[in-house]
């Protein structure tokens, strides 16, 4: 059951990065109109993650770096937590 949950966690951060990775290719696309589907959920899935790294980081020079963050930021999340299920 603890390798079940360690394996479900890890494929959720995975897909959750990639679904960043996603939207971050898809921002170079100035035609590409969020309110609709399936950008609509690309959007509504990473901007919880983001904006609070975009209000302490601030785009430079019109390049938005706070992305950078939130994948480091993840990335510990899904390390500290998989070492936790690993002790219990």
């Amino acid at each position: 059951m603890k390798i079940f949950l360690m394996q479900s966690l890890y494929l959720f951060f995975t897909i959750l990065i990639w679904i960043m990775i996603v939207r971050i290719l898809l921002s170079w696309f100035p035609n590409i109109n969020w309110y609709s589907q399936p950008f609509k959920a690309l959007k509504d899935i990473t901007d919880p993650i983001l904006e609070p790294f975009r209000k302490i980081i601030p785009p430079i020079s019109g390049i938005d770096f706070s992305p950078i963050a939130a994948f480091l930021a993840l990335e510990i999340i899904r390390e500290i937590t998989m070492r936790l299920l690993t002790i219990i």
